[in-house]
């Protein structure tokens, strides 16, 4: 049975990417999946890693609890607008101080590769733009998912990865959007 884990990197509880959210898990939720999730900016956390990893910063009680979810999971999906190309600051602050050396990869003794710790894990990753999808990828070689996607994920062993676009928000219709809604709601009622 899929155990599904909901990432919502939005920091706003009003956002479209919320919608999105709910609409999936109702969707696993209805095909019989358990699910739990993770809303990013009601996790009360530092998300400078001020040190880098030279120095380890305690893990504050609730990223403690998000890391026992994301070890629980077998499926992850992310939900996260693109700002600026990227993540939001608070997502790639959760990242930081959470997929670290030691529990989400590790390194090997006098080498350049690493062990990935989260093998055995899938993942989606759903992104909201302001542009269509096919001109992210194109014109800007979509950062936002090569980062999470090959750079997080994968390098930490969570494969495969899928991505759905969502976009263009900024002009969209009531109509549309609805639209988008029952998409994550049919992409985590029909999840294989």
């Amino acid at each position: 049975m899929k155990k599904i884990l909901i990432i919502n990197g939005h920091p706003n509880k009003e956002s479209l990417n919320h919608s999105l959210c709910e609409a999936y898990k109702k969707g696993a939720t209805a095909a019989g999946y358990e699910v739990q999730e993770i809303v990013i900016s009601d996790l009360n956390f530092n998300p400078n890693l001020q040190y880098g990893y030279k120095k380890r910063m305690e893990l504050e009680p609730d990223l403690l609890d998000a890391w026992q979810k994301i070890q629980w999971s077998n499926h992850i999906v992310w939900v996260h607008p693109v700002w600026w190309g990227g993540l939001p600051a608070i997502t790639k602050g959760f990242i930081d101080r959470l997929f670290l050396p030691g529990m989400a990869f590790s390194y090997k003794e006098n080498s350049v590769f690493w062990n990935k710790l989260l093998k055995g894990r899938s993942a989606h990753i759903i992104t909201t733009l302001d542009q269509p999808g096919w001109y992210y990828r194109l014109f800007f070689g979509r950062p936002s998912i090569n980062q999470l996607k090959k750079s997080v994920l994968q390098f930490c062993g969570i494969s495969p990865v899928k991505h759905t676009y969502i976009g263009i928000v900024k002009t969209a219709s009531e109509e549309q959007i609805e639209n988008w809604i029952n998409k994550a709601y049919n992409l985590g009622k029909k999840l294989k």
